[in-house]
């Protein structure tokens, strides 16, 4: 029987000073291995001075770049369990 999985990702905006921050949360529950799972990214956004303020334009921007970083690291970790797994090197490109 398939047995389904839920991974969550939580992402965390924060702005000061004409920046915007994002934090992205993963957090995955595998039963087949001990423990949680969790891996961060994390984002920027700035505001140009000459362009107008509309947070809505920054959260997006940062949170896009969040789960970006997000998306590489996990991809550098199943790499990384590709190669402890057939003792080869692994390549994995998005």
């Amino acid at each position: 029987m398939d047995k389904a999985k839920t991974w969550s990702v939580r992402v965390d905006i924060g702005e000061h000073d004409g920046r915007t921050r994002a934090v992205a949360h993963l957090e995955t529950q595998d039963t087949d291995r001990e423990g949680d799972d969790r891996l961060v990214g994390v984002g920027f956004a700035r505001l140009n001075p000459a362009d107008p303020d509309v947070p809505e334009i920054g959260d997006e921007i940062a949170v896009a770049r969040a789960l970006s970083d997000l998306a590489r690291r996990l991809l550098d970790t199943a790499g990384g369990d590709l190669e402890q797994v057939s003792g080869e090197p692994a390549h994995l490109v998005m």
